[in-house]
């Protein structure tokens, strides 16, 4: 079984919801990019029924070079991910 590609994801919601792919397209991009604009600016961004993706601010630590064993600062950064929503899960399992 192969994942869905992105085509077949705009075909498949062009005929669930009785739009043009292209206006699909047109409308993923633009809640795509509010997604990252929201995260951005206020930490959050909920797809109600899926999950969230939040930003989170990672601490600096110390790691390790898997090839050579030395010791490493790895730097503080700021990460984004998705958390699933309990519904979601309940469904897939």
């Amino acid at each position: 079984m192969s994942k869905m590609t992105k085509s077949q994801l705009l075909d498949a919601m062009a005929a669930e919801v009785g739009m043009s792919k292209k206006d699909v397209a047109n409308f993923m991009e633009k809640m795509a990019n509010l997604a990252l604009k929201e995260v951005k600016k206020n930490g959050e961004f909920v797809l109600p029924g899926l999950g969230k993706l939040v930003k989170i601010n990672r601490a600096a630590r110390m790691g390790r070079n898997p090839a050579t064993g030395e010791q490493i600062q790895i730097k503080a950064k700021t990460v984004v991910k998705f958390k699933v929503a309990k519904a979601a899960k309940e469904a897939v399992l």
